[in-house]
């Protein structure tokens, strides 16, 4: 499981969603398909119709990834927090049953209303 308070997943960027489709689709479900991706140096973050999937690359040569499945249906609740004037990434905070607490941080460009709504969405 990846250790989500050690700053791995800092800085998210928006991507493209085939540009992580072919590392992440093997772990499909029927019906499954990208909503958004979002990446940082090496990690990333895609988030499905189903759940969100969180890759940790690890070691030098990044052969090795760690993905952790975080369902919607186990979100309890979450918070955004949207890019200010002088604090320029926002934040989202998503709270498990059984797992806690779990934070990424975007870069301000990110539409972090949309992926918001889009959670509401699916765990409402």
């Amino acid at each position: 499981m990846i250790d989500f308070n050690n700053g791995a997943y800092l800085k998210l960027k928006k991507v493209a969603g085939d540009s992580v489709e072919k590392e992440v689709a093997p772990l499909f479900v029927n019906g499954e398909a990208i909503i958004g991706a979002y990446k940082s140096i090496r990690d990333f973050v895609v988030f499905t119709n189903k759940r969100i999937i969180a890759v940790n690359v690890q070691g030098l040569t990044g052969k090795k990834k760690d993905f952790s499945t975080l369902p919607y249906s186990k979100i309890q609740a979450f918070s955004i927090e949207t890019a200010g004037v002088l604090d320029l990434d926002s934040e989202l905070e998503l709270y498990f049953s059984g797992l806690g607490k779990v934070r990424f941080e975007f870069t301000g460009a990110s539409d972090i209303t949309t992926i918001g709504r889009i959670i509401g969405e699916m765990i409402l």
